[in-house]
């Protein structure tokens, strides 16, 4: 008798992982994230998550660093679209936050900044992503780009709240945080 297996596609099946994850926590939330929910999601067995994931804190960390890529590649195509290399970070940034259904506006950043509230890691792991990108595209001390990075955070935590500007009044925000990463200082 010739039992049939599958072939392993562990790349395909860590993906499932963090995917079902992704809709748990945005679902229920990171705290409420189970390994069996994210099991269920996935189709896997708990000894097929635990293979690709030690933890659950481990599949925390590897969720938050898949979101930080996703919104990586959005806005390292947003820069190459902007022609003015001065503040372009900043200005892609901003858009992210504050553009609906883009990365910027996961719900899964709901969760994730919750999570970072109360871990150091993930926290330290946003600063230092943040960090480096504003020193590599030299923006670091200007601060212009960072009134704008901080007001779009602003906005993007008003929107969560409920108490975000909108029509008019949001577009006008949008335009003078832009603004504000083409200058040096206020």
């Amino acid at each position: 008798m010739t039992i049939s297996r599958r072939p392993k596609e562990p790349a395909k099946l860590r993906r499932q992982i963090l995917d079902a994850a992704a809709s748990v926590a945005v679902a229920r939330g990171l705290g409420e994230m189970t390994v069996e929910a994210v099991c269920l999601g996935a189709g896997v067995t708990k000894g097929g998550f635990f293979h690709h994931f030690p933890s659950k804190a481990a599949l925390v960390t590897a969720l938050f660093e898949d979101l930080i890529e996703r919104f990586e590649a959005a806005l390292a195509e947003a820069m190459a679209a902007d022609p003015d290399p001065a503040g372009r970070f900043s200005r892609a940034y901003v858009r992210e936050l504050t553009t609906p259904d883009s990365v910027g506006s996961d719900k899964l950043w709901v969760a994730s900044a919750f999570a970072m509230l109360s871990d150091p890691g993930l926290r330290d792991r946003w600063g230092d992503w943040l960090a480096a990108r504003v020193a590599a595209e030299g923006e670091a001390g200007r601060a212009g780009p960072a009134m704008a990075r901080l007001a779009a955070d602003g906005l993007w935590l008003a929107d969560l709240c409920g108490s975000g500007a909108t029509g008019d009044e949001r577009a006008g925000l949008v335009r003078s945080m832009i603004a504000m990463t083409r200058r040096e200082t206020e």
